[in-house]
């Protein structure tokens, strides 16, 4: 049978195509894995928790009116030092002076009332003992003496709460501090409620501030109070202040909740140690929480630990063991084999040949972990690429070390 021009050139190409394949994978497996690496060494390690933060003072009061009325006067401008006791600002009286009037002439009219209801009573008290009049007369005159004295009462509790809202028309400062906010101009309504705060301007105490940051919840367990912490300030920069945290709230706040995005944080608040001039509330800022530091502690670079399932080990096999074995997979017949869960593990490297080592990590800082178990001092590791420490390199791997690139990171940057 023969075979066509045009089927012998497919068998052709095919056979090339495999050819090609075939001998690019020899040529690959001839082929070492270039790696970087680094050296094991001792140092200090800093584990510190991160969050964007706002500068807020320590001290702060919201001035708000108790009762309603048009601000007629205002005693300060924003940014003004005020002491405790000042004058701040005055709303309108008339109303209040009014009321409190109206109420001081209908109590002078219930005294006139009482006055005369106990007149009446004590009267017809002598009638009744010398006779000359019934016990029913007598209730009533004493019925009506106890309503008149109910009523100045009533008048008296009134006037006292006239004078009071009258008296809450004129504001002062309940500290020492500075108008760091000023809310309402002259002229404008100020709303007073008991359920609800129409502020007119915020005094600050600004010589003790602090920041407030929000912690996730898997870092804020690693918070404490008193821990130290370094305070960068966006308006202030290559500058970092020195701060203590005093407060950790003891419950979350959870944003999108209910979604894929919920996350939920907690208010920690770290007092300012030190604090720059021209400081003012509102600024943006970072805060590095240090929640542990050790020093003289075995270290790597944080990449260069990777998580893999356990090598598992060689048996020789002798007739014991194969005996061993084979009474071991009897019992285990039929039974799910349980899948190794995989650990932290290092990659060292020895003539050339990369080694998986399991590893036990401490405490890390952004760019180090701490290895308290599984490594010496002084073993030379594999540090990258980090695309084959993650997922390509394996144990027993052949490698060939190139630093040249690192070398010429570390020559560029200084």
């Amino acid at each position: 049978m023969r075979i066509s021009k045009k089927k012998l050139f497919i068998f052709i190409g095919i056979f090339v195509v495999l050819a090609v394949f075939v001998f690019a994978n020899l040529k690959k497996k001839g082929q070492k894995t270039k790696i970087q690496t680094e050296t094991v060494s001792k140092g200090t390690i800093t584990e510190t928790v991160s969050g964007s933060a706002r500068i807020q003072p320590e001290v702060q009061v919201k001035i708000s009116a108790k009762v309603s009325g048009q601000i007629v006067d205002l005693g300060v401008k924003e940014g003004d030092s005020v002491t405790e006791g000042q004058f701040l600002a005055q709303l309108d009286q008339e109303y209040y002076q009014a009321a409190m009037e109206q109420t001081q002439s209908n109590l002078a009219f219930a005294e006139a009332g009482y006055t005369k209801a106990q007149n009446e009573y004590n009267r017809y008290k002598q009638l009744f003992e010398d006779n000359l009049t019934s016990e029913a007369e007598l209730d009533l005159a004493k019925s009506n003496f106890g309503q008149a004295k109910a009523q100045v009462e009533q008048g008296e509790a009134t006037l006292k709460q006239a004078r009071d809202n009258l008296a809450k028309t004129t504001i002062y400062s309940p500290m020492d501090g500075t108008v760091s906010q000023l809310n309402k101009k002259l002229g404008e309504m100020a709303m007073g409620s008991q359920f609800t705060l129409d502020v007119i301007m915020v005094v600050s105490d600004l010589t003790q501030m602090q920041a407030e940051t929000e912690i996730d919840e898997n870092d804020v367990i690693h918070v404490t109070v008193d821990d130290t912490a370094n305070i960068m300030i966006d308006a202030f920069p290559d500058t970092t202040f020195k701060g203590v945290v005093y407060e950790i709230a003891n419950t979350g706040s959870t944003l999108g909740q209910g979604t894929m995005e919920q996350v939920t944080n907690f208010l920690v608040k770290v007092a300012m140690i030190e604090k720059p001039e021209h400081l003012r509330p509102g600024m943006s800022s970072t805060v590095d929480i240090i929640t542990e530091s050790k020093e003289n502690v075995l270290k790597v670079p944080i990449q260069c630990v990777t998580i893999r399932k356990p090598v598992k080990e060689e048996v020789e096999t002798t007739e014991e063991t194969a005996d061993s074995t084979k009474t071991d997979s009897t019992e285990t017949k039929g039974k799910p084999k349980e899948e190794e869960k995989p650990v932290k593990v290092i990659f060292i490297v020895e003539n050339n040949i990369a080694q998986q080592l399991e590893v036990e990590t401490g405490i890390s800082s952004d760019t180090e972990w701490e290895i308290k178990s599984g490594l010496e001092e002084g073993a030379e590791i594999v540090s990258g690429p980090y695309r084959i420490l993650s997922k390509q390199l394996n144990d027993k791997d052949e490698i060939s070390v190139d630093n040249s690139l690192k070398k010429d990171t570390s020559e560029n940057e200084s």
